[in-house]
């Protein structure tokens, strides 16, 4: 008993000395896995992320026989799962024994590979304090319950996991605040040094057209507050993007009012309800903001449509011009700084962004985010 104790306390540290060190979720959670398979009787497990929805996500798995690994653990995401239901119905609060697993079932039925003796799983919640991340699973060959003791050890690993995953949110989430500050600092910056600066270009430019009489001079001083008004336009753009405004009002507010400054006149159609995560609303207003900015600079025209279509369970964005449009090159996998940074946008969310374009009809971008 005092060895299994003391070879319990070891896996607990090593672990606890990993999950300190890592500072990616994904990785901090495989690490921890595998040490916690190599060092018990366990000899598989798989990590579930659930969201506040219900919608489960496969982020860590290890070890896993042929039938659950088939086609890219298929049968462990789809259907059905006491562990998941019963995490949904927030009546999983500490490791339990799985009577039977629908998806494991499945995999087995679907006569897709070797099972290995896999039939039945433990499984335990991950969170910290009252906050929910998803399900830990853990499964051993020909094994249909675990004793009180491996649930307690498999307990411990959940909290050291649900701890060090609160721990990264919390850390990112202080580095994202300081971002923010970081940015709004440079806007201020820009604000009241560039951005003065070029005005007061503007305004001499101005009275220099008044005060001469050669038409050569002043049709110099027009070019040059022609050029200044167009820098002027792009200096409010990028503090926009530094700082956005308006995004308290709303985002179809601060979208139409990004765009008004821009110059654009902005046809606007929404079906669903407007109720976004604040990281969705901010992805899709800064999406909204460079694709703006490429229809101001490369379409070739003064309005936009653009249109946003609520599901249960999906954001539709989508932006249209009946400008220039263009056509890439389909030898290069290179996109615009534009295009690739909504591309780059879309996925940090887990979202899609693609687009249709052609040469004198002009282009639609088209962006699905889940939320």
């Amino acid at each position: 008993m005092k060895e299994t104790e003391h070879s319990n306390s070891s896996i607990l540290k090593e672990i606890a000395e990993l999950l300190n060190e890592e500072t990616e979720i994904v990785a901090m959670l495989k690490g921890a896995l595998v040490k916690f398979l190599n060092g018990t009787n366990f000899e598989t497990g798989w990590i579930f992320f659930i969201d506040a929805k219900g919608r489960s996500e496969l982020v860590v798995h290890e070890n896993l026989p042929e039938a659950l690994a088939h086609k890219d653990c298929h049968y462990l995401k789809k259907g059905g799962c006491w562990c998941v239901s019963r995490y949904r119905n927030e009546e999983l609060k500490k490791a339990s024994n799985i009577i039977e697993c629908q998806r494991i079932e499945s995999a087995i039925a679907a006569d897709v590979g070797d099972h290995a003796g896999i039939t039945h799983h433990a499984t335990v919640p991950l969170q910290s304090g009252q906050e929910r991340f998803g399900v830990l699973n853990v499964a051993s060959k020909d094994t249909v319950r675990f004793s009180e003791d491996e649930l307690a050890l498999l307990e411990s690993v959940a909290f050291q996991m649900g701890s060090a995953i609160k721990r990264i949110l919390l850390t990112k989430q202080e580095q994202e605040m300081a971002l923010v500050k970081e940015r709004n600092r440079l806007a201020r910056d820009l604000h009241d040094s560039v951005n003065q600066l070029l005005f007061s270009v503007t305004l001499t430019a101005r009275a220099g057209i008044e005060m001469t009489e050669e038409d050569t001079v002043k049709e110099m001083f027009k070019e040059i507050q022609h050029l200044t008004q167009d820098a002027l336009t792009e200096m409010r753009a990028l503090i926009w993007q530094l700082r956005p405004k308006g995004l308290e009002n709303g985002l179809l507010e601060a979208i139409k009012v990004y765009a008004e400054m821009l110059g654009l006149q902005l046809h606007v159609t929404v079906s669903g309800v407007l109720q976004f995560p604040s990281r969705i609303e901010e992805t899709l207003f800064r999406i909204a903001q460079e694709a703006l900015n490429n229809v101001r600079r490369h379409a070739g025209v003064a309005e936009a449509a653009l249109y946003i279509t609520v599901t249960a369970t999906d954001i539709l964005l989508v932006i249209r011009d009946e400008g220039r449009g263009f056509v890439m090159d389909k030898n290069t996998k290179l996109l615009s700084i534009g295009l690739q940074s909504i591309k780059d946008r879309a996925k940090a969310v887990g979202g899609t962004a693609d687009w249709v374009s052609e040469i004198g009809k002009g282009t639609e971008l088209l962006i699905r985010l889940p939320y």
